[in-house]
């Protein structure tokens, strides 16, 4: 169980660890990451380390070695049982070892033991993975370092103690970080932006197609390292084909050519334009204890629960009318608003947001399974698909029991998830959304949750797509067999990954071409894209073992599905792919053992825990909480802070009916920042006033929160077709009249009216 052992001032031991280097390579949109840990015993007995870190769920790591003095071993990937029989083995016999193993409840967590370290000698470990970069809602790819890693809630009852994790606030981490990155993609770079300080991006050449960047001196450990980066054009699709190993048997995953393929599809813009006005919608709300932190150490005021309230108001004013909703929240139990979704009017709206408003961080511990449980036990509504935006802070020890369930679920419903703060594991919200047909996305440093959640909302707004097949032409000579699980999702903009394997042997000049076809909205269509069979310069296997990564992680979803069956040949596949592509999976483990030192080492060694950072502001939070939150008790945060003032423009959206209006009232003109009689005064006289009221609602969005339309858009949208619906007379005499009032100069046209 993710437990946390005494803190390391507590504990006054030496920490052998001195200091992190980590060097990304990006290339397009895969990147390579090299960690350097670099270990000193600076006692009078030998020790053995133990550190359990964050990595990227779904990084593919692909490298292991250790450097005592001049002898450098390189680790093999075995069977993770004959691994650790192996390393036991070799410190009971007084010989150095090393073993690197993902943890058995999330693929983001991985535990690195360094065994039998004298006195007074170092050690430098090399740890290699690869990792695709994911596309954010504004284009820019993102790479994260997990630097911080959160106590994982394990719920009561469940099997496995896992791992050990000792953790200590940010500040008090014994050992450094420095962070260098190289960026090159056959597209000019426009900016690197981070979550961290960092020294300005050095161009490379002088079309701007490689760039260096690092992290600014002083970083202090007290977040994830966050990157995004922006090139020019970026939704061109995409195929890089890659060698395999001379050294490989031809034929097999590692000695033939492999290909990934990225799409980018374009909908129809009168498909896009035409927003579902259905579905069932179900949020489901982290209220675990953890919620109640600091979103990010900058603002401290606004904490992820009231974040997460402000966010459900603006989805729930953006519904459709004539859809279904309800809202579910958890902790260590669960609670719903409505004993089932209801159709959405006037009157359940505002019950949920009086709910909403209540809804504190305090159910206690993160048990997830329960309520999707229940949720996926309700019936489904005839004609109203099942969207499901599930929000937590991540911090879950079944991962893969709960990624399992989305999976078995999957047929009928979408679902959209959200990662909040430092720490949420990556592992939890891409696996929900890629298993669930949906969208992740994660909200770190100073995001608003807002933009990004609307964003999502209106993928789930969109028609979903269906019938997807994927075909090749390939020249006959050529054979494919596809690495990736079937396509089960796409929207507009967003980009899907294809890894397939080539075999056979064509000419230099050879084309392929692989073509997507779908039906959205009863329209068939298709996205084609061309590409030379000749292999890519110098991508080292990078390719190859991205798509050893996606085959490994399809063969576990499968051996978890059919457990109990009688079939053992998955788990034997997995291992013989992972030890192949020199790929970890969760069978296996990294072994080096040192057969060079020829003394053996004398004495019981001593063990040490490496203690990873725990996020400042968890820590502050942690020290406002009387009772542990990580033991699933219910408790109190300590007194609440005065609340902030309200957001004007949520002060505004507050106001909205379900249908798209606005009524004309005293707090209306006190969000617009005007006297009640002045807004009465200045209405055109044959207006109606509901309709006076909703476009000066619009007119103020649109002339004092442009900056924000991303999170009013959909909102403004029910608003301008509840106007037009209202076939009112002098809507032209209200936008003028709105103008003056507001000190503005909107066109009628920019309200879509």
């Amino acid at each position: 169980m993710m437990n946390r052992c005494g803190l390391l001032t507590l504990q006054k031991e030496p920490v052998p660890l001195k200091s992190i280097e980590v060097e990304l390579e990006v290339r397009d949109h895969v990147a390579t990451v090299v960690s350097t840990l670099n270990y000193e015993n600076k006692e009078d007995k030998p020790l053995e380390a133990v550190f359990v870190f964050p990595l990227p769920g779904d990084a593919a790591v692909c490298h292991f070695s250790a450097k005592i003095g001049q002898t450098q071993i390189v680790a093999e990937v075995k069977e993770k049982q004959k691994a650790r029989e192996e390393y036991d083995d070799a410190l009971s016999s007084g010989q150095q070892a090393f073993l690197l193993e993902e943890s058995d409840q999330s693929p983001d967590i991985f535990s690195l033991s360094v065994g039998s370290l004298p006195p007074g000698e170092s050690a430098s470990i090399r740890l290699e993975y690869v990792t695709e970069l994911s596309v954010q809602a504004d284009d820019g790819l993102r790479f994260c370092l997990p630097a911080v890693l959160n106590p994982r809630y394990q719920p009561q009852g469940s099997e496995g103690a896992g791992v050990q994790v000792t953790s200590v606030p940010a500040s008090l981490v014994p050992y450094s970080l420095s962070f260098s990155a190289r960026v090159s993609s056959p597209r000019p770079i426009s900016k690197v932006e981070s979550n961290c300080s960092l020294d300005p991006l050095q161009y490379l050449n002088t079309d701007q197609t490689q760039a260096t960047v690092k992290l600014a001196a002083g970083h202090k450990f007290d977040r994830d390292v966050e990157l995004l980066i922006y090139y020019k054009d970026a939704h061109q699709p995409t195929a890089v084909v890659e060698a395999g190993q001379a050294s490989a048997e031809p034929g097999s995953l590692m000695g033939d050519s492999v290909v990934m393929v990225s799409l980018y599809p374009e909908f129809p813009q009168s498909v896009m334009s035409s927003m579902a006005s259905c579905g069932e919608f179900v949020f489901l709300m982290d209220r675990s204890g953890s919620m109640g932190c600091p979103i990010t150490n900058s603002k401290q005021q606004e904490t992820r629960i009231s974040s997460a309230r402000d966010t459900l108001l603006l989805l729930l004013k953006s519904l459709p009318m004539g859809c279904y909703f309800n809202i579910y929240s958890f902790g260590s139990g669960y609670e719903h608003i409505f004993p089932k979704s209801v159709e959405y009017s006037q009157q359940t709206m505002e019950e949920a947001l009086k709910k909403v408003e209540q809804m504190e961080a305090n159910l206690g511990g993160t048990e997830i399974l329960q309520p999707l449980k229940h949720i996926y036990s309700q019936p489904c509504i005839p004609n109203q698909p099942r969207q499901l935006f599930v929000f937590t802070d991540g911090e879950v020890g079944n991962t893969k029991e709960v990624i399992d369930l989305v999976k078995k679920n999957s047929g009928s419903h979408r679902c959209f998830s959200f990662g909040i703060g430092e720490g949420a594991s990556s592992a939890l919200i891409n696996g929900m959304a890629k298993e669930g047909g949906g969208h992740a996305q994660f909200i770190t440093g100073t995001d608003r949750m807002q933009p990004k959640v609307m964003q999502s909302l209106r993928f789930a707004l969109q028609p979903a797509v269906v019938d997807i097949s994927v075909t090749w032409d390939l020249p006959k000579e050529v054979s494919v067999t596809v690495l990736s699980p079937p396509i089960t999702a796409l929207f507009q903009g967003q980009r899907s990954l294809i890894y397939a394997q080539l075999s056979g042997q064509c000419s230099e000049a050879a084309e392929g071409c692989v073509t997507v076809k779908y039906s959205l909205a009863g329209h068939p269509s298709e996205n084609q894209l061309h590409f030379s069979l000749s292999p890519a310069e110098d991508t080292g296997l990078t390719v190859h073992r991205l798509g050893a990564r996606t085959l490994i992680r399809s063969l576990e979803m499968d051996e978890r599905e059919n457990r109990g069956q009688q079939d053992g040949g998955v788990k034997e596949k997995v291992v013989q792919l992972s030890v192949q592509s020199g790929v970890s999976s969760s069978f296996t483990a990294f072994i080096a053992v040192n057969k060079d030192n020829s003394e053996m080492i004398q004495g019981p060694l001593v063990r040490r825990n490496i203690p990873t950072p725990l996020p400042n502001s968890m820590a502050k939070c942690e020290r406002t909480t009387k009772e542990s939150i990580f033991r699933g008790v219910v408790h109190d945060m300590a007194a609440a802070p005065e609340q902030p003032p309200r957001d004007p423009l949520l002060h505004l959206v507050s106001l909205q009916g379900a249908s798209g209006c606005w009524l004309l009232d005293p707090a209306l003109a006190t969000a617009l920042g005007k006297t009640n009689e002045e807004v009465e005064k200045s209405k055109p006289e044959k207006a109606n006033s509901e309709v006076w009221a909703t476009i000066l609602a619009l007119i103020w969005l649109h002339g004092f929160k442009m900056d924000a339309k991303d999170e009013w858009e959909l909102l403004a949208m029910k608003a301008a077709s509840w106007l037009r619906a209202q076939n009112a007379p002098c809507v032209t005499e209200c936008v003028d009249a709105g103008n003056v009032l507001l000190g503005c100069s909107v066109k009628k046209e920019a309200l879509g009216l």
